[in-house]
């Protein structure tokens, strides 16, 4: 499977397109899931795609249900394997390379007037130092036509560069772009130890699609998945430029940072590219963000309970709410359901614990169990001065916040009523 197979079924818009605002501008106003651009006006010969990992679309695209692909996450999670690397012969994302790097002929799009530029958001890093391969994502800037600078965020790549940095080396990288939905699912993932992502997403492909994850070597010594849109060979060098601002996942403008530039030595991509436009704080961008943490709250929460689903809210931007559904033992679960859940996931702010007769993808029913099974002054757990999120706007100069977990279940062997007769 490729990036491409989850094209089925978008809609194909044939009229030329801007990568300045226009994409975002057209996506807003169309009622269509998905949209692949044909005619990019500032990128002739390349195509552009949004609006396609969302969660029904993935589920439909691995034949699973939610609940289903949350374990399946959770699986290859805890059994990962090595992918298998592929000659160059064999390798899609190597059919054609530019003949002199210039990021500004491919679509790199900018969606908001309060963007600094055109932002890459959806392409994958994978660095590899002394030894340690690391696949995350960090939304780029583009400053040239070879360069980029990049928000690291302090995790396991800003750990490397910095590494690289104290011995004045640069960190050799591959930037990839419309990758599988496996590597993608997995490259938004996060570890406390330095666990390879790119085993975590062979896993993921082979248990989904029963064949091993293809990649292949550029000739910096990168690997990359072979059937990808784009592989572009770079480094992270010892120069520093300003990044944003840029509207993150809240929906909130990000400020100006000094930053690492990336400098690109050469472009791969497909023969006929499809760049993969993603549009942060949109559905995509929530998607990825919290799909991948789901799998954490459910297995902190099945230590206490028996938890049959959690949906990371799309109020809560994907990443900072989730309703978690459980099937309660004692009448106590509830409340330890909350603390499990806010456990797993240390940078959620909000918990809803449900039954298994709510669609937790639901606000309507979910509001709905609140207001008829839940009582605040007995069901609610407050936590004051706790680390919060760097994407939460609303914590403090100091980074702390609340946090609130609300017990929506019944008591054990109560009636559930007729709800679905009524809302």
């Amino acid at each position: 499977m490729a990036f491409r197979d989850m094209l089925d079924g978008v809609h194909c818009d044939a009229e030329p397109v801007s990568v300045d605002l226009e994409m975002f501008q057209r996506a807003a106003a169309s009622p269509e899931g998905g949209l692949l651009f044909e005619h990019v006006i500032e990128a002739p010969g390349h195509k552009a795609a949004l609006d396609l990992l969302v969660r029904d679309r993935l589920c439909n695209l691995f034949s699973v249900s939610p609940g289903e692909l949350i374990d399946v996450l959770a699986w290859a999670m805890a059994n990962p394997e090595a992918p298998v690397v592929v000659e160059s012969s064999e390798a899609e994302v190597l059919q054609t390379k530019q003949e002199e790097v210039d990021l500004s002929s491919i679509p790199i799009p900018r969606h908001y007037e309060e963007d600094a530029g055109r932002y890459q958001s959806a392409s994958v890093i994978i660095a590899e130092y002394e030894g340690v391969r690391n696949m995350s994502y960090h939304r780029q800037l583009l400053v040239g036509d070879r360069h980029c600078v990049a928000r690291l965020v302090p995790r396991h790549l800003r750990t490397m560069y910095e590494k690289a940095l104290s011995k004045g080396d640069e960190v050799p990288i591959a930037v990839v772009n419309g990758a599988d939905a496996t590597v993608l699912l997995a490259a938004a993932m996060s570890f406390d130890e330095d666990l390879d992502e790119l085993t975590v997403a062979a896993a993921l492909h082979r248990k989904l699609y029963g064949e091993p994850l293809r990649m292949v070597r550029l000739p910096n010594g990168i690997s990359v998945p072979a059937d990808s849109e784009y592989a572009m060979e770079a480094r992270i060098t010892l120069k520093l430029g300003d990044e944003g601002p840029y509207v993150d996942i809240t929906g909130t403008v990000d400020g100006i940072r000094q930053e690492p530039v990336i400098e690109y030595d050469s472009v791969y991509h497909r023969s006929d590219p499809i760049f993969h436009a993603l549009i942060s704080a949109g559905a995509e961008h929530r998607t990825l963000m919290g799909m991948p943490r789901a799998p954490t709250i459910k297995a902190a929460v099945s230590e206490v309970t028996d938890c049959t689903d959690v949906y990371m809210t799309d109020g809560g931007c994907g990443w900072l709410s989730s309703v978690v559904q459980i099937r309660p033992r004692t009448d106590e679960d509830g409340i330890k359901a909350i603390h499990a859940a806010l456990d797993g996931h240390r940078s959620m702010k909000q918990v809803v614990i449900v039954d298994d007769d709510i669609d937790i993808a639901d606000p309507t029913r979910v509001e709905w169990a609140l207001m008829t099974r839940w009582q605040p002054d007995t069901d609610t757990v407050v936590l004051s001065g706790q680390k919060g999120s760097s994407l939460d706007p609303s914590r403090g100069e100091d980074g702390a916040t609340s946090k609130i977990g609300m017990d929506a279940t019944l008591p054990l062997g109560a009636d559930r009523g007729p709800y679905e007769s009524v809302l």
